[in-house]
């Protein structure tokens, strides 16, 4: 167990190292601008500070990389909160974002606009939708199994995810092998490289309403994990609960999947890992698995773009990253997994 003042040192020290992640995002790339000078970029924006950089500085670091280093820090943190937010409510530590299907919908939407030349807009609207509808249908259909309601939620999402991965391969056959399905391809492998401001506008309030309801609720949640019948005992109402969590952690998981593509390993490796920096209460471990989070995807993101002349798509390097660092926890904590 962490002590509290063990805990709070912690907590600091990763606030901290996303903040660090987030300024040097910003001036990493073809074209380096020193911290400082990213700073006083910042700062102009809010303060009278008078500009002595170049303007192409301003530009690469405001109109190019700001939105993705925020979308890639909010990114690797909903999926974080979605993740360890799973894990809770099924109990379960294998559960991660894409459990009840959201990501295979959301891929199977964004291929079918890619597909019928929908548009970047198009396109993004659709993954989000099609990965709200397949976690819809899960619930619909898990309602209906009698028995083991968590079991039946699981299973409808195993099944509903295969009946997406199975449209996503279709329409991959079906599509124009010269240039629909090179594009198709490369946005299942997940990439940051072409967020824009309106791609922000856009998911940046939708995960920020998913993360919010999780965070405001982590005690109730956390009560969660001690099973059913400890947590109705403590006045918690066990099904609604649940079913306000999926469709909260549902909705993190669609809008990042929809303007990113699709980032394995973050939402079930990271809250792991977080609980081993903090203690296995919920309470603790949410907060710090979406600083992790956040931190992770922002240097994975840095690898990909520094590590090639062409960009390499970030969902290779987190399984990369994830697989290696998922065995290390499993060898060093596979007892309190």
């Amino acid at each position: 167990m962490v002590s509290a003042a063990r805990y709070r040192i912690r907590v600091i020290f990763l606030g901290v190292l996303l903040c660090v992640c987030l300024v040097g995002s910003l001036g990493l790339g073809r074209y380096a601008v020193d911290p400082a000078e990213v700073l006083k970029i910042l700062l102009s924006k809010v303060t009278a500070l008078k500009p002595d950089w170049q303007g192409q500085a301003q530009t690469v670091v405001l109109q190019i990389r700001l939105p993705r280093v925020v979308m890639g820090a909010l990114i690797g943190a909903g999926l974080a909160c979605a993740g360890c937010a799973y894990q809770a409510i099924f109990q379960n530590p294998m559960a991660s974002p894409d459990v009840l299907g959201a990501s295979n919908g959301a891929c199977f939407g964004a291929a079918l606009g890619l597909y019928c030349g929908a548009g970047y807009t198009g396109t993004s609207l659709l993954s989000f939708f099609c990965g709200m509808a397949a976690v819809g249908v899960v619930l619909l259909i898990s309602v209906r199994i009698r028995g083991n309601a968590t079991l039946g939620l699981i299973l409808s999402g195993i099944m509903v995810g295969s009946l997406g991965s199975a449209g996503v391969s279709y329409i991959k056959l079906a599509a124009d092998p010269n240039n629909t399905l090179p594009a198709i391809t490369y946005w299942l492998m997940g990439s940051l490289a072409s967020i824009r401001n309106q791609d922000a506008a856009f998911a940046v309030p939708l995960i920020l309403a998913g993360i919010l309801p999780i965070y405001l609720w982590r005690w109730k949640i956390g009560v969660l994990t001690a099973g059913d019948e400890e947590a109705a005992a403590m006045g918690v109402n066990v099904a609604r609960m649940r079913a306000a969590v999926v469709a909260c952690a549902t909705l993190i998981t669609a809008a990042c999947v929809s303007v990113s593509g699709m980032i394995g390993w973050v939402g079930l490796v990271i809250p792991h890992f977080a609980r081993i920096l903090v203690g296995g209460d919920f309470r603790r471990s949410l907060p710090a698995s979406m600083l992790v989070g956040g931190s992770f995807l922002l240097m994975v993101d840095n690898f990909s773009r520094l590590l090639s002349t062409s960009e390499i798509p970030i969902g290779i390097l987190t399984a990369m990253i994830g697989v290696p660092l998922f065995l290390y926890l499993i060898l060093r904590e596979g007892n309190r997994l």
